[in-house]
């Protein structure tokens, strides 16, 4: 790990910490001392991801309770041995999916993004794996992130154009278009095609 990378791990580290202790504790004076490490550790964050602490401090400063990783579900499509992917409104591309709701299973959610993202009605079949984001994606984020990579069988419906996608489309390995990288990558990509021609898949966790 680059000493950008593990300092900005440690701003993490330090606003979980800050976050549980203001939690847990009943002591007042160490609650303003729990207060302002989470201060210092959104600046940190500020410094190192290259945007103003007011917006850090929005992201992560005003959550309560102990801190747990975010779930972001990608859904997996195949036909013709080439994989679904949805344009971006900055023009990359990525698997369908996002942040999990309250309330929804990994499946639900997964039906749920694709259904909306790409116009597919998607039956999930199979949890290809269960991903941390900063060990196998690029890219910072203030948030630890889970990613969940369901393979999905469609079903019906088309695309539409909508507010989150540009397009959508079916891609090979060797044809794939810019990625969102921090959301989907190759290996990401290959890894699904595998686990969609194996008939004895073991789920991938890390």
């Amino acid at each position: 790990m680059d000493t950008h990378a593990q300092w900005l791990g440690w701003a993490m580290e330090l606003q979980a910490l800050g976050q549980a202790g203001e939690a847990y504790t009943t002591n007042v004076f160490d609650q303003e001392r729990y207060g302002r490490i989470r201060q210092i550790a959104a600046e940190m964050m500020a410094q190192g991801a290259g945007i103003g602490a007011g917006e850090v401090a929005g992201i992560f400063c005003n959550e309560t309770g102990y801190q747990t990783p975010k779930l972001d579900t990608r859904t997996a499509v195949i036909k013709d041995d080439k994989i679904l992917l949805v344009q971006e409104s900055d023009g990359r591309w990525a698997l369908p999916g996002g942040w999990a709701d309250v309330g929804l299973t990994v499946m639900e959610n997964a039906t749920k993004e694709t259904l909306e993202e790409a116009g597919l009605v998607v039956k999930p079949k199979r949890l290809v794996a269960l991903m941390d984001r900063g060990r196998n994606n690029p890219g910072k984020s203030p948030y630890s992130i889970q990613k969940a990579f369901v393979l999905s069988e469609a079903l019906s419906g088309r695309f539409t154009p909508n507010a989150e996608t540009l397009a959508s489309g079916y891609f090979s390995l060797d044809e794939l278009p810019m990625l969102a990288e921090e959301k989907t990558t190759k290996a990401q990509l290959a890894m699904c095609l595998e686990a969609a021609a194996s008939e004895h898949w073991e789920t991938v966790f890390d």
